[in-house]
């Protein structure tokens, strides 16, 4: 029988469940080792003839080694779905919609993208502005150029008040205490400052504008001062007003500048230093002195006054009488004037700042002295625009120097 079944063509394989498959396994191995090939052929043909997910399978409660075989290939034909949600595990490409995915899976790293950014405007808080005080202004301006030159007595600070003229104002304002002035959106204001080291002063000037029809007006005037006065619109040189020669603690050193023709002839000289200023006007062109004075300086040719001396009035004088009386508040003033200002020019909230008070018939007792000389606001007609620009230069051998140039002006 054995013969006559190994000489048969074999029937072909019966479709066989997981449980059948482990019986005939059990089978094979008690059958002699001749036929052992064919049946190991025979149960490979039958693993491979039973379908994954059939009803058969389904249907026979079975458990054995051929389950294991089963869950392999249902594996195998996982969805695609299924095998992204594993690897959305490693690296989320993005969200979902409707949103699903956690954040912290979006960004394992916790490199969040940039929001928009928006730039802040730049702050205008150290911007002169108009409908500002003109008393504020000047404080914030004097503070600043104190703060940077670090002041020290006469050693190091402010060379003359800093001008704040207005208009038809062309030169020496500064505001006194209480001074109500605002700055308007029409107006043109000069700012006229000067710092010094051991009396050596630089002087500049600038024009600032809020309303752009003065334009033309400040570039007639900022290119005289760098290149010539050209006049090319409505526009007039202020005829007495002049550029100057600088001293050591002397704003005003005796040589002037002269900003129109048929000045006085004189030779600038290697060494000199030199304030050169235009000023330009909308009205006649020639300044006079008005308004309140706040500027004074101590006149640089006197030297020890005697203030007792009373000498020049008469005895029986109502004039010598007050002069009397003031004496010794004028000679503290004058005392006060010295320590702090020596020969530079100084303004009454200078003497503010110093703690005088009452100071104002003392003030003008040495003008009338002729100790302190009074510098009043130079005006041109009202209802004028005036504008001016400055620089300092100093004549070396070789060169000139603008030691007042600066990467704005």
């Amino acid at each position: 029988m054995a013969e006559l079944e190994i000489v048969q063509p074999e029937p072909e394989a019966p479709e066989v469940l997981n449980g059948d498959a482990d019986e005939n396994e059990a089978k094979e191995d008690a059958e002699p080792s001749e036929t052992g090939k064919k049946k190991r052929r025979k149960k490979k043909r039958n693993k491979t003839a039973v379908p994954a997910g059939t009803n058969e399978s389904e249907g026979d409660g079975d458990t054995g080694g051929g389950v294991g075989d089963v869950t392999k290939q249902l594996e195998q034909q996982a969805l695609p779905e299924d095998i992204d949600k594993e690897d959305d595990g490693e690296e989320v490409k993005g969200q979902t919609d409707p949103p699903t995915v956690p954040i912290c899976e979006l960004y394992p790293n916790a490199v969040f993208p940039k929001g928009e950014e928006c730039e802040y405007p730049p702050s205008k808080d150290g911007y002169v502005t108009s409908t500002k005080s003109i008393g504020l202004m000047y404080e914030r301006l004097e503070d600043c150029s104190r703060r940077l030159i670090k002041e020290n007595g006469l050693k190091a600070g402010l060379a003359f008040p800093t001008g704040c003229s207005i208009n038809h104002v062309a030169a020496h304002y500064t505001p006194n205490a209480g001074d109500p002035t605002v700055l308007q959106y029409n107006d043109v204001c000069k700012i006229d400052f000067g710092t010094h080291i051991n009396g050596r002063i630089i002087d500049c000037a600038f024009t600032v504008t809020f309303n752009p029809k003065y334009d033309r007006l400040l570039e007639a005037v900022r290119d005289a001062t760098n290149t010539g006065i050209r006049v090319k619109q409505p526009m007039y040189p202020s005829m007495n007003l002049n550029g100057h020669s600088i001293g050591q603690y002397r704003i005003h050193a005796g040589k002037t500048v002269p900003i129109v023709k048929g000045g006085e002839a004189t030779r600038m000289e290697e060494g000199e230093v030199y304030a050169i200023e235009t000023f330009g006007s909308t009205g006649r062109g020639a300044v006079h002195g008005d308004m309140d004075c706040s500027h004074y300086m101590k006149n640089f040719n006197v030297g020890h006054v005697p203030i007792r001396s009373v000498a020049r009035f008469g005895r029986r004088s109502l004039k010598c009488e007050s002069l009397t009386r003031l004496l010794p508040r004028a000679k503290h003033l004058l005392n006060v004037i010295n320590e702090n200002f020596g020969t530079l020019a100084f303004c009454r909230r200078w003497l503010d700042r110093q703690g005088e008070s009452k100071y104002l018939m003392a003030l003008k007792n040495l003008c009338d002295l002729g100790i302190i000389d009074p510098y009043p606001p130079l005006c041109d007609t009202k209802g004028s625009y005036t504008a001016q620009y400055e620089h300092t230069i100093l004549l070396r051998p070789t060169c000139k120097e603008v030691v007042s140039r600066g990467d704005d002006y």
